[in-house]
């Protein structure tokens, strides 16, 4: 027999453009099942579960779901908050006060470990309840899955980005850093490379934190690219890090999950800036370096179709999984074909997402450490979709 009650959504970790698709696509499913008695939603996550501040999304008009799930970041509010002994606690008796049976949680690996923390409390407290993770993370660092929601609009965003800033770079030639999200793992980085789209484009070199970044070698690769191509556009992870795993540059600063912080600083573009310059000593060189920042992940106008879509089918999926089959777990996608792109969506266990994350591939990463393969860009490009074609006189 199904599980009846209530259910409580939530949102957690940094937004993304398509994270509320997840959102409307659970609370419309849920409208279609009688176990679930009313539909509430946590602002600001499991901080307001304990404060018990929720938003009654029993009622909302579609036309308001739709307006908010076609609006970037995170509509409930999100939080950093990793739950302890005394904090689940309190989450209990908010549920058990509410009735509530359902509890779906929307984020990435660190929400998921929190999803498995309230999974097994509520088994030590003998409370019929289920827990589903809902994915979202641009950093697309979640395991089994074969990719994240909200990963593809992000890296549309980096791909556009560096389409645009090429031809900046090409206009008025010099050397460009970008420095892009990516704490241990580059695929957003990566994703830089769609902008290409003839011999000399940008970028020209790509580093990923999957592999040691030396300094010395970085001042020689665009060097080696000034002599090719009269300029250079760099596309760098913020988490990039020497061959003894230190940050090359970091604010020193941690979240409550223990997570090194890294884009609230320019740190990282000014010190590879001033390598440059140190390089070319005595040389009159014009080198920018921006840091993309938060712009990336909740940027409205540039979402993927693909991204949208599975974003609200995964929120309807762990919906329809939960009622029917009351099992804890995390939902994944897995993808069937490349061309036509088709994908479904399965239940992972959460201890297999849960605070553990992924890297990229070696097969998507060049063998010297500074670019990426073509079977990485056959996986990225069904994802972002069609990008626009950059006109050129010479």
């Amino acid at each position: 027999m199904a599980l009846k009650g209530k259910m409580v959504i939530g949102q957690s970790g940094g937004p993304t453009a398509v994270i509320n698709q997840s959102l409307v696509g659970a609370v419309l499913e849920a409208r279609k099942h009688p176990e679930i008695t009313g539909i509430l939603g946590a602002h600001h996550g499991i901080a307001g579960i304990m404060a018990e501040d929720f938003i009654d999304l029993t009622t909302q008009s579609d036309a308001q779901l739709e307006l908010v799930a076609n609006t970037p970041a995170a509509a409930l509010g999100s939080v950093r908050l990793k739950p302890g002994k005394a904090e689940c606690e309190r989450v209990f008796e908010v549920f058990k006060k509410n009735d509530v049976r359902y509890f779906f949680y929307i984020g990435g690996n660190d929400s998921a470990e929190t999803a498995h923390i309230i999974a097994e409390m509520a088994k030590e407290e003998h409370y019929d309840f289920c827990t589903v993770h809902l994915p979202k993370t641009i950093d697309n660092d979640l395991r089994v899955t074969d990719h994240c929601p909200g990963f593809a609009s992000a890296a549309r965003f980096v791909a556009l980005a560096f389409m645009g800033d090429d031809r900046d770079n090409a206009a008025l030639a010099g050397i460009k850093i970008n420095v892009v999200m990516g704490r241990h793992a580059g695929f957003l980085t990566a994703a830089s490379a769609l902008a290409r789209q003839d011999e000399g484009d940008g970028p020209h070199l790509i580093y990923l934190p999957e592999r040691a970044f030396n300094v010395a070698s970085f001042q020689a690769d665009v060097k080696r690219m000034m002599v090719n191509y009269g300029r250079c556009v760099v596309a760098v992870s913020e988490g990039v890090a020497d061959a003894d795993g230190n940050p090359i540059a970091s604010t020193g600063e941690k979240d409550s999950h223990g997570n090194v912080q890294l884009s609230g600083t320019g740190a990282l573009g000014d010190f590879l800036s001033t390598r440059v310059k140190e390089a070319y000593a005595g040389e009159t060189v014009r080198v920018r370096a921006d840091t993309f920042g938060y712009l990336q992940r909740s940027y409205p106008t540039i979402v993927s179709e693909v991204d949208a879509r599975e974003a609200r089918e995964s929120g309807g999926f762990g919906v329809s999984h939960a009622v029917h089959s009351g099992e804890n777990g995390s939902i994944a996608i897995r993808r069937l074909s490349s061309a036509p792109y088709q994908s479904d969506y399965f239940v992972t266990p959460l201890s297999t997402v849960a605070r553990e994350a992924t890297e990229m591939k070696d097969e998507y990463i060049h063998a010297d450490g500074n670019d990426v393969t073509e079977a990485w860009l056959e996986y990225l490009r069904p994802l972002v979709g069609e990008l626009p074609r950059m006109g050129k006189l010479f």
